[in-house]
């Protein structure tokens, strides 16, 4: 009986995903700084989100930004929406 057994001798490795690099700080103190831009930063979000050379940590913290947005414009809309017509039906009362 063999008792000198090495468990990782057969794995095959090359079936394995690659882990994505670790962003560092400079990396990330970038992103901020593009996204302080107008415009771009809108430009650049769906890019990272759907343009698919994004590291993953990035595209994902991009379609969560763009989630917000849009939870945001939606709330906006009908925010304004329920104030123009508060406006609304306070002219007519008069």
């Amino acid at each position: 009986m063999n008792t000198n057994v090495n468990p990782g001798a057969n794995v095959n490795y090359a079936n394995q995903p690659q882990s994505a690099p670790i962003l560092t700080v400079k990396d990330w103190l970038v992103t901020m700084l593009i996204l302080i831009i107008p415009v771009v930063n809108l430009i650049m979000l769906f890019v990272w989100a759907f343009g698919g050379g994004a590291n993953p940590s990035k595209a994902n913290y991009a379609k969560a930004a763009l989630i917000w947005m849009v939870i945001a414009f939606v709330l906006y809309l009908i925010m304004t929406f329920l104030i123009v017509g508060l406006i609304g039906s306070s002219m007519k009362m008069k």
